[in-house]
């Protein structure tokens, strides 16, 4: 490893909801340094969801986040001349870093709607259990369950 670990920075909570994850969340969502345009889409998406549900979205949303987080992920690590995925319990900034990744791109995938509704659809199924975020959570556990014999090689 060369060069020094590039240091944490502090994130500031966002203006409407004062909540750091929300922030976070709206800059997994931006895109070209659009700061603002991802700030509309994601609050015009909470918007759409108060609408849909006559409940708090943020709590909908801590909820959808709270069911896609993984709690295994597969490494791929070389012992004796093969490869082995190798399931490994998932740190705690990478669960929500996943988890915001999976509900963005199944939202971006789907097609002929604005992107907000696309994000308060997606995040509606996360909150339900269901859509691609869920399913990628799932394929990704499948996948661990599947490579447990091979989990004695998991001294990273």
């Amino acid at each position: 490893m060369r060069g020094k670990k590039a240091p944490k920075r502090k994130i500031l909570a966002d203006p409407r909801y004062k909540s750091v994850n929300i922030a976070k969340f709206i800059n997994y969502v931006m895109e070209r340094g659009k700061k603002t345009v991802s700030e509309d889409i994601v609050y015009t998406a909470f918007d759409i969801l108060k609408e849909k549900t006559k409940e708090d979205s943020l709590d909908i949303f801590d909820k959808a986040i709270k069911n896609v987080t993984p709690l295994l992920e597969i490494r791929s690590k070389r012992v004796g001349g093969a490869n082995y995925q190798i399931p490994v319990p998932v740190r705690g900034e990478r669960k929500l870093a996943l988890a915001y990744h999976w509900i963005i791109d199944a939202a971006r995938k789907k097609k002929g709607r604005p992107m907000a509704e696309k994000l308060a659809g997606e995040i509606l199924d996360a909150y339900n259990n269901q859509g691609d975020a869920i399913k990628k959570k799932q394929d990704v556990h499948r996948m661990a369950e599947a490579n447990r014999a091979f989990a004695h090689f998991a001294k990273f």
